[in-house]
């Protein structure tokens, strides 16, 4: 199977309503040490997805991934929309401008400019409780992941999940959560819990597509 525009679509658009759904969680958690902003912002982005989607007008994946991070890099509420804005437009800078049949390789090379483009506005490491708790491990099981498109994606889901849950063990090191440092442990990183969502909803966008095909 490949992932054509239509399928990016409706990965993105997952993605966008688990972000959604999980809003007051996100605020919640985010709430313990932080400002209680991040459900709201990520509601921000989320809706921000379903309108560059529902008018995606057949530019090119790289294109629309790219134009689209540049608008929610401009989402108000923090720090979150730099980071989500870098993470969305890192998924396309490994892909060819003409490449719109996505492939096992173009995700891995995804994932890859993803994590790349991370790297270059943030030194956070897993351990340090961010988005990154999540983000480096599903970049890794992508690269490692064998089988089909819908089995990386599985297995980058399955380990920026395993990242979020045990950014509860860690002591915050960014962020106004930094100064909490011990009393940190045992909450997870609100943005690594957003981040998951995010993979996770790329993961299953494909699923529900394959569902409504049947």
């Amino acid at each position: 199977m490949t992932l054509d525009r239509k399928a990016v679509a409706g990965m993105l658009v997952e993605a966008a309503r688990l972000l959604e759904e999980n809003a007051d969680r996100l605020s919640e958690i985010d709430s313990r040490f932080g400002d209680g902003d991040h459900g709201i912002t990520m509601h921000k982005i989320a809706r921000l997805i379903r309108e560059r989607v529902s008018g995606w007008d057949g530019c090119p994946i790289r294109v629309f991934l790219d134009e689209l991070g540049t608008a929610a890099m401009e989402v108000k509420g923090g720090s979150a929309g730099p980071l989500y804005g870098t993470l969305i437009s890192g998924l396309g800078v490994g892909l060819a401008e003409e490449e719109n049949e996505l492939n096992e390789d173009s995700l891995r090379r995804m994932f890859a400019g993803m994590l790349e483009e991370m790297g270059d506005i943030t030194t956070a490491g897993v351990g340090d409780k961010t988005m990154m708790d999540a983000l480096i491990p599903a970049a890794k099981a992508a690269q490692t992941a064998e089988g089909s498109v819908e089995r990386i994606l599985e297995a980058a889901a399955q380990a920026a999940e395993a990242g979020a849950r045990a950014s509860e063990g860690f002591v915050a090191k960014y962020g106004r959560a930094r100064s909490y440092k011990e009393q940190t442990i045992g909450t997870p990183d609100a943005g690594a819990v957003s981040a998951a969502l995010f993979i996770r909803g790329l993961a299953d966008g494909i699923c529900h597509r394959q569902d409504k095909e049947v």
